[in-house]
Order: C-alpha cells, then structure tokens, then sequence
C-alpha cells in the first residue's frame, strides 16, 4: 500500500482528538523504550487511515441508491424494516455492508432525499456481520424518502468493536447523494431496506464504496443479482 495515499487523504474532524491521544501515547513510549515508539507511530497512522474522508465521485443519474458505507455486501435478505422506522410490514430487500477496521467509516446518503425520522436504540454489541446484529446490536436508524415519494430505512449498527454511533442529521433535513450523514467508530455495519419490490443490484462478496456503488436503481424490479438471497 502505498504510504503517500494514507497520508494525503482528509481526515475527518471525528478522528483528531483520537490521532491526538494516539500521538501522545506515541511519545511517552519513545521515553520508555525505542522500539515501543515505532509500535505506536504505526498504530497512530492506522487510526488516521480509519478517520480518513476521501472525495467521492457520486453518480448523478435519477433512481439509484447508493451503498452508505465502503465494506462488504455481507448480507441480502428479506424482511420488514424495523418497526420503529414506521415503514410499514412490507417484506422488502435489505443489503447489509460490513465494514471492518480497515475500511472507511463516514457514512454517506444513499440519494437525494428527505430525513423523515431517526430513532436511536440501545443494544448489544456481537460481531455485526451476523444476521442477529440488526435485531440484537446498538443501532440508529433514519427513515428516509426520495423525492419520488419512495421510502428506504438506513440503520447504522454498532459492531463487537465499535461503541460510538455518530449521526450528523437531524429529521426533516434534506440531502443530497453522496453527502456525509455520520460515522461509527471502529467496525461495523450499515443495512439498508429497500422499497418494496425493488430488487437489489449487488451480490453478497461484493465490496462496496459509499456514495459510489449502486445498490439498486428504482426503476429496476426485476430478479436480484446471484448470491445469498435469505
């Protein structure tokens, strides 16, 4: 990997106070022992590469969701929406994207819309790239609508390591794709429900890039894509 493409990339503003603590540390281990420093000097650039910002270059065609978070497409399943998103029992698509310590943590909209509701709920704190972490894990989720009347609910979901969800919204706010609307703290998962109906145009394996991967276009209700449809 190269080094100069770490240090380049933005880091958001969530991530100073921890490269601060990071770098402090860093310099009492070098009193302690030489060694010891280099440890810490890496561990400091790894928590800048985890708060890193990138620009992303959104697609600006109408109808398409885009994945709110970089990972991996770790799940496709069907069921409701949680039921305190008020998005009815409709069986609809959720794309689950696991993102694991190593990837971008700033979550991004999925499209031009409307913040309807955000409901924060407390929780337990297992591996978030199991099925039971939407139900189980620390979560936020907001209900949102796109400017065709179309509602998708985005839950954000604390993982085994992480234990900060950050959201950056409030409810009736408008956004636009692409735009950042929290981050959570080292590892975890983002689900979105689709509308019903709609089918998703990802498969599991499949690495995601926030604001960049099209999760699903609304114009599209045909077959899903192959993978582990559950």
């Amino acid at each position: 990997m190269n080094m100069l493409k770490i240090v380049a990339v933005p880091m958001h503003k969530e991530g100073r106070k921890f490269v601060a603590v990071f770098a402090i540390i860093t310099l009492l281990l070098a009193l302690i022992w030489e060694p010891l420093f280099w440890i810490g000097a890496g561990l400091t650039v790894w928590c800048y590469y985890f708060f890193r910002d990138p620009e992303r270059s959104v697609p600006q065609q109408d109808g398409l969701i885009l994945s709110p978070a970089d990972g991996v497409v770790s799940l496709i399943s069907t069921l409701p929406a949680p039921p305190e998103l008020g998005l009815g029992d409709e069986l609809r698509v959720r794309v689950s994207v696991f993102m694991n310590v190593f990837n971008c943590h700033v979550n991004r909209a999925p499209f031009d819309g409307k913040v309807t509701k955000i409901v924060y709920h407390k929780g337990k704190f297992v591996n978030a790239s199991l099925d039971k972490a939407s139900e189980h894990n620390e979560r936020n989720g907001l209900a949102l609508e796109t400017t065709n009347g179309a509602s998708v609910g985005v839950v954000q979901i604390a993982g085994l390591v992480a234990r900060r969800i950050v959201c950056f919204v409030q409810e009736g706010e408008q956004l636009r794709a692409g735009e950042r609307f929290g981050l959570i703290r080292f590892g975890s998962r983002l689900d979105v429900y689709l509308p019903p109906e709609i089918q998703p145009l990802v498969s599991v394996g499949q690495t995601a890039v926030a604001g960049e991967t099209i999760l699903a276009d609304l114009g599209h209700t045909g077959s899903a894509m192959t993978g582990r449809l559950i």
